[in-house]
């Protein structure tokens, strides 16, 4: 299998090492920066898949924040990554060569990856994406409303959707600017600041049926709802606005979730 573009796989997938190793990879990286703390569990019919895990997405180090959990909790899931890390050279050949899953955001193909992750769940795999399509700019970094296409792949393939809420990772790495980033990292070295991630029930979809109208959103809402219910016990001191607040990172009301 070649990863991000499968073709329809008729045998359970399984990881291919470079994966493998990178989940360690990330496992260990965490670890000077940052305290990771995963809870929850995966049901045993779900950890070979076929699901769908669905995250918030709150900055650029919560990926390898969630890797690092997902080596914790002993699964490799295939990731719905952004074309541009696709196009990076390295990175774009590591992405491939462990199974991932191309999402060319804002391009007449977009609708392409749904066709991988359907796939990728026909061969029994894990798929984990972030139904908002971006790092949130919500004020609060509460998740915002969702993109429809992760819900329409669960209603038309019957997949669970395990919804997975993560908070802390925002404040090992900054948003924007190679500087900062890496200011805000070397900090962490000394800070470690807490790294929550949590692996929730699956959502109930079962009374939606694809070719309602409005069935994809209805859907879509209740997965977003059901990682803000997940997401509000990480972060109880927390409430409304997070403690640690990036000034450089952009805000936006417009797609606040209800």
């Amino acid at each position: 299998m070649h990863g991000g573009e499968p073709a329809g796989p008729a045998s359970p997938w399984r990881a291919p090492l470079t994966w493998r190793i990178l989940l360690v990879a990330a496992r260990v990286l965490t670890a000077p920066v940052c305290r990771l703390r995963v809870t929850g569990a995966l049901p045993a019919a779900l950890r070979s898949g076929p699901a769908i895990l669905a995250a918030n997405h709150i900055g650029p180090f919560d990926p390898v924040a969630i890797t690092a959990a997902c080596r914790v909790m002993r699964i490799a899931p295939r990731l719905m990554a952004t074309g541009g890390l696709f196009r990076a050279p390295v990175v774009g050949s590591v992405m491939r060569a462990a199974g991932h899953i191309r999402v060319n955001r804002r391009q007449a193909d977009v609708a392409d990856a749904l066709a991988h992750v359907t796939d990728a769940l026909a061969g029994c795999a894990l798929v984990l994406g972030y139904p908002e399509g971006r790092i949130t700019l919500d004020p609060g970094m509460w998740p915002e409303r969702g993109k429809t296409g992760l819900a329409r792949v669960a209603l038309r393939t019957g997949a669970p959707v395990v919804p997975v809420a993560q908070w802390g990772a925002h404040e090992v790495m900054a948003w924007g600017g190679a500087g900062a980033m890496f200011a805000t990292l070397l900090r962490s070295l000394f800070r470690r600041p807490v790294v929550r991630v949590h692996f929730g029930l699956p959502v109930d979809l079962s009374d939606l049926n694809e070719a309602t109208p409005g069935a994809a959103q209805r859907a879509t809402d209740r997965i977003i709802d059901a990682i803000t219910a997940e997401l509000k016990p990480l972060r109880p001191d927390e409430p409304r606005l997070p403690r640690y607040i990036d000034y450089r990172r952009p805000v936006s009301l417009q797609r606040r979730h209800r």
